[in-house]
C-alpha cells in the first residue's frame, strides 16, 4: 500500500517553507514516527514524521526545495523491503519522466525559485528567457530583466525582450586589470542562501526601521541592591526551585512594574488606532544556532521569579536544540534584548529595553567618586504613540524597582 507524506499544516502567516534535509533515503525502512525530515519555515524547523511502517520508495521533493501546507514530498510502501523497488514504483516511474518533460523542455537548464515566482507574476514562461547562470541557468536577475508581454498587436514580444537580453549577454565585457586580478585571487569565498529565519530577520528589521519612528533612550542603573540580594538568596533559591537565580527575571518584573504604570509602553498601532493590552507578554531575545529568536513569556505578571527563570531555561535549551514552536514564539506586546545598543522594535510592538553586561564603574555619590557595578539600559520606543516623557518616566521606574528590589514584591 502507498501512503503519502505530506508537508504538515503551516501557521496561517507562513506561506511556504523549505525542506532541510532528509534523514532517510530511497529504499530505506523507516518506521512510523520516525522523523523523515525537518522543514524550516521563517520561524521554526518542524519535523515531519512518517505516517507508518514502510520503505520509502520515492522522494518527490529533495533537500532546499521549496514547500507549502499539504504539499506532496515522498511516497511510503507498507508492503516493501528495505532496498527493494516495489513494481508499482517501478511503473511510475516512465510516466513519471514523461509527465516530467515538459517542464524540462520548458526551462532545459533549470530555474531558480525565486525567477520562477517573478516570472509567474509576470505571466512568463521560463523557456522565453535566456539564462545567464551557470549551464544557462535561468537567475533572478534575468527574470527581473525580462517584462510583461506586450498587448496584441504590439510590435514588442518576449522573444524580442529574450533576444536582446541575450544579445546583451554576449556583448565583451571589459577586461579585469593584472593588477586587481592578481589581488583578488587566492582570496576564498563562499556563497550560502540566507536560512528563511535569517531572511525573516532582516525582513522584519527594515520594516520595523522604515514604518516606526524609533527613538531610543538611555539610563543607568546600580545593580548592587540586586547582586546582594541574589548573593544572599541564591544557594536557598537554587535548593527551593531547582533553578539558578539569574538577573533576568528582575528585568522582566521592573518591566513589567513600569508597563503597568506607563501602559502606552505596552501598547501597539493597528493602522489609526492605538491598541492597549491588558496582558503582559514579554519577549526574550535569545541566540539560536539559526539566528535570533524571541520566545514569549505569557502573563509574566502573574509569574513568579522562579517561574521566570524556570520558563527562560526552557526556552534556552529549545533554541539550542532548535524545537521552539511556534506558540512559544507568536505575539508578545514588549521584548527584552540581552545587548547595549539601540535596539529596533519586534512590530508589532512599540517599545523594546535593551541591556548591558553589569560592570563596575567610578560614580559620584554625594560629592565623592566611588565605585558601583552599573547597568546601562537602552529603551527604543515607537515616538509616533510615545512621547518622550513616557519614555524616560518609564526607564526611571524600571531603574527605581531595580535599585530596590523590594518594589517589585510591594508593587510601589
Amino acid at each position: 500500500m502507498i501512503i503519502e507524506v505530506k508537508v504538515p499544516q503551516l501557521s496561517e502567516s507562513v506561506s511556504e517553507a523549505t525542506l532541510v534535509s532528509w534523514h532517510a533515503q530511497e529504499g530505506q525502512a523507516v518506521k512510523r514516527d520516525q522523523n523523515l525530515i525537518d522543514i524550516e519555515t521563517d520561524k521554526v524547523v518542524l519535523e515531519t514524521p512518517a505516517p507508518a511502517d514502510g520503505v520509502i520508495v520515492k522522494i518527490i521533493k529533495g533537500d532546499g526545495s521549496t514547500v507549502v501546507s499539504g504539499e506532496l514530498i515522498a511516497h511510503i510502501d507498507t508492503e516493501a523491503k528495505a532496498g527493494a523497488t516495489p513494481v508499482a514504483a517501478a511503473a511510475a516511474a516512465p510516466a513519471a519522466v514523461a509527465a516530467s518533460a515538459p517542464a524540462a523542455a520548458a526551462a532545459p537548464a533549470g530555474t531558480g525559485p525565486a525567477a520562477r515566482k517573478i516570472l509567474a507574476e509576470k505571466g512568463l514562461d521560463a523557456s522565453a528567457v535566456q539564462g545567464t547562470g551557470p549551464g544557462g541557468r535561468v537567475t533572478k536577475g534575468d527574470a527581473l530583466g525580462v517584462t510583461r508581454p506586450a498587448a496584441a498587436g504590439s510590435s514588442v514580444s518576449v522573444s524580442a525582450v529574450a533576444a536582446t537580453t541575450a544579445k546583451a549577454a554576449d556583448l565583451p565585457q571589459p577586461p579585469v586589470p593584472p593588477a586587481v586580478e592578481a589581488v583578488l585571487s587566492d582570496r576564498p569565498e563562499q556563497r550560502v542562501p540566507m536560512s528563511r529565519l535569517r531572511a525573516r530577520v532582516a525582513e522584519r528589521l527594515l520594516q520595523s526601521q522604515a514604518t516606526n519612528a524609533i527613538l531610543t533612550t538611555f539610563n543607568e542603573v546600580n545593580m548592587a541592591p540586586v547582586m546582594e540580594l541574589r548573593k544572599k538568596y541564591v544557594e536557598k533559591f537554587e535548593k527551593e526551585h531547582g533553578i539558578r537565580l539569574g538577573f533576568m527575571s528582575f528585568f522582566v518584573k521592573a518591566a513589567v512594574a513600569a508597563l503597568k504604570k506607563y501602559p502606552v509602553l505596552n501598547a501597539s498601532v493597528d493602522g489609526n488606532d492605538i491598541v492597549y493590552h491588558g496582558y503582559f507578554d514579554i519577549g526574550i531575545a535569545v541566540g539560536s544556532p539559526r539566528g535570533l529568536v524571541v520566545p514569549i513569556l505569557r502573563n509574566a505578571d502573574q509569574m513568579s521569579i522562579a517561574q521566570i527563570e524556570k520558563k527562560i531555561a526552557e526556552f534556552g535549551a529549545k533554541a539550542k536544540e532548535g524545537k521552539l514552536s511556534m506558540e512559544d514564539l507568536s505575539g508578545g506586546t514588549f521584548s527584552i534584548s540581552k545587548m547595549l545598543s539601540t535596539p529596533i522594535i519586534n512590530p508589532p510592538q512599540s517599545a523594546i529595553l535593551g541591556i548591558h553586561a553589569t560592570k563596575d564603574r567610578p560614580v559620584v555619590e554625594n560629592g565623592q567618586i566611588v565605585i558601583r557595578p552599573i547597568n546601562y539600559l537602552a529603551m527604543s520606543y515607537d515616538h509616533r504613540i510615545i512621547d518622550g516623557r513616557e519614555a524616560v518616566l518609564g526607564l526611571v521606574a524600571m531603574k527605581e524597582a531595580l535599585e530596590d528590589p523590594a518594589r517589585l514584591l510591594l508593587e510601589i
